[in-house]
């Protein structure tokens, strides 16, 4: 029986139950059920009682009591036991807990995926580094967060799009290719331009598209250095954000906004709206209406728009676009960015309470990295997935809530040890697939049979219980935009699945012993746990070996 099941049998118990006593009572379209802290209180339990009972006019205990009578008679309960104010804790029959290792391998990759999230349209955004350099150690956290959010929304029914906001407006970009072009002619860095060997190997590769470059306007060359460098630069952190596992739906350009006057129509729309005024030759926008701590310049009395107007344009353009939630990633320095968001929200008429989330992640430490020689003054993530690895990194990321600083050790995620997490947990999904490999060898097939009833030792109904509560941790992970919660099961079923494997045999102990549904029951639980722990490593994207 799946938590789903169980939930659905309360219900029919209360429906029973009102029916029978004529009680006046909308029944819940869903009944919470959860795992009790002490596995001595039974398999799942439920507050459902205590819920109720104030809308039916008896005590908690009361009413408990007349659904646990109903809901022990439900095929696959064993018992129902009343406990506290009115708790109701259920133990099913082991048959009915078995069964799940079956749905479980039935479902397959399907398994945790959820209707939790089902009906929300969500734009998420994160990373939206500038298009001037690599991508280094300060959005690695992000990168891996941002894209487990992405499939955790996903995986419990959400419409989610991915995007990146490419800065590439502004100083910065003027400053990059004046750079770029200065590496073209062999000449030094300019003041504010961006060092580093990889501008050397862009302005090389401008030479080498544009061969008779130096021959041009200086316009030009200016021109033609920023279209190189931008569009190599960006197919540079695209390719790497591919090879960490990490996929955009949407690359949003900045400048597209100025280009296509999408600026300027933001600022007219926003007057409209009553919350635009003019002040000393300045546009401005009331945010301080909407709990900003002042009001916002969106063009300078040079006429120069700013980048708050641009942001405006942006939140805009995603409005328009069919995104009535929009979710903001932003880096440690963009604490500020919290309320002018929201203001922003507002004052395009939205709900910043419902329509747009702003989340702030904290730096990430990584002792052991080297500065890289190619960028020349930062930690590239190319040079971190060449040293530890995609997974390593990923999940060590993953494992920590995003709003607490994060000091990691690079030689010890390189470690294959159990005292490794993501190394424990992948050695747990390597360790089934040589477990299912192994018992094939000896005839053991799960298509030959299936008992559930035999799965009654301690250790089965340990890792049948937290077999069952993955969904549940899946849509909690992507409700509260935590997938540290996906990390921190895995591990735990991890270690479930090890002291099961120390405890009950799923292969024969010799050649002579017989092959009973035993072995072939152990083996539908073992490769129950197998899918679940590729599910959730998937969540993370991080891989699910079969040899270690």
């Amino acid at each position: 029986m799946t938590p789903e099941e169980l939930s659905a049998a309360i219900r029919t118990a209360l429906a029973d139950l009102v029916a029978a006593e004529g009680l006046t009572l909308e029944i819940p379209e869903t009944v919470r059920v959860e795992r009790p802290k002490n596995r001595e209180h039974g398999d799942w339990s439920t507050n459902i009682a205590m819920q109720l009972a104030k809308k039916v006019g008896m005590p908690p205990r009361d009413l408990a009591a007349r659904v646990a009578k109903r809901l022990g008679a439900a095929e696959g309960v064993a018992k129902v036991d009343i406990a506290g104010p009115g708790f109701l804790n259920i133990t099913l029959e082991a048959a009915s807990a078995g069964g799940l290792a079956k749905t479980i391998v039935e479902a397959g990759t399907a398994y945790g995926r959820n209707t939790a999230e089902a009906g929300h349209t969500i734009n998420l955004e994160f990373i939206s580094a500038n298009p001037t350099g690599p991508l280094h150690i300060g959005h690695t956290r992000w990168a891996a967060l941002g894209d487990s959010m992405r499939r955790l929304l996903d995986a419990s029914g959400a419409d989610v799009t991915a995007e990146y906001y490419i800065n590439d407006a502004g100083s910065q970009m003027d400053n990059f290719a004046l750079s770029v072009l200065a590496a073209a002619k062999g000449e030094p860095t300019p003041e504010g331009g961006y060092p580093g060997e990889y501008v050397q190997d862009l302005g090389r590769a401008l030479l080498a598209e544009h061969p008779d470059i130096l021959s041009a306007s200086p316009e030009q060359q200016l021109e033609t250095a920023r279209e190189v460098g931008y569009r190599l630069q960006l197919k540079d952190i695209h390719d790497t954000l591919e090879d960490f596992g990490v996929h955009f739906d949407v690359w949003f350009s900045e400048k597209s906004l100025h280009d296509t006057g999408a600026v300027g129509q933001a600022i007219d729309r926003l007057r409209e709206q009553g919350h635009v005024f003019d002040h000393e030759g300045a546009v401005w926008l009331r945010t301080t209406d909407f709990t900003d701590d002042k009001d916002r310049v969106l063009v300078r009395a040079d006429g120069v728009p700013t980048y708050f107007a641009a942001d405006a344009a942006y939140y805009l353009s995603k409005k328009d676009r069919g995104f009535p939630e929009k979710i903001y990633l932003l880096g440690a320095d963009h604490h500020g960015y919290i309320n002018r968001l929201k203001a922003i929200a507002a004052c395009a008429g939205d709900d910043p309470e419902t329509n747009i989330e702003v989340r702030i992640g904290q730096l990430v430490n990584l002792g052991g990295a080297k500065l890289s020689k190619r960028a020349g003054n930062i930690i590239e993530l190319r040079d971190l997935l060449g040293w530890i690895g995609s997974d390593a990194v990923r999940y060590s990321l993953a494992r920590y809530p995003a709003d607490s600083p994060l000091s990691l050790e690079g030689e010890e995620l390189r470690k294959q040890t159990n005292d490794n997490p993501v190394f424990y947990v992948q050695y747990a999904h390597a360790r089934t697939c040589n477990v299912a490999r192994l018992a094939g060898e000896d005839g053991v097939r799960r298509e030959d049979g299936f008992d559930p009833s035999l799965l009654t030792d301690e250790t089965e109904a340990a890792l049948l219980a937290i077999l069952g509560d993955f969904p549940r941790v899946v849509a909690q992970a992507a409700r509260l935009r935590e997938p540290h919660r996906v990390a921190r099961y895995l591990e735990d079923l991890a270690g479930r699945f090890h002291k099961w494997y120390d405890t009950c045999r799923v292969r024969p102990m010799s050649a002579d012993e017989e092959i009973t549904d035993l072995h072939r029951t152990r083996l539908w639980l073992n490769d129950a746990t197998r899918q679940v722990l590729a599910n959730g490593l998937d969540l993370l994207g991080v891989s699910a070996p079969e040899r270690m």
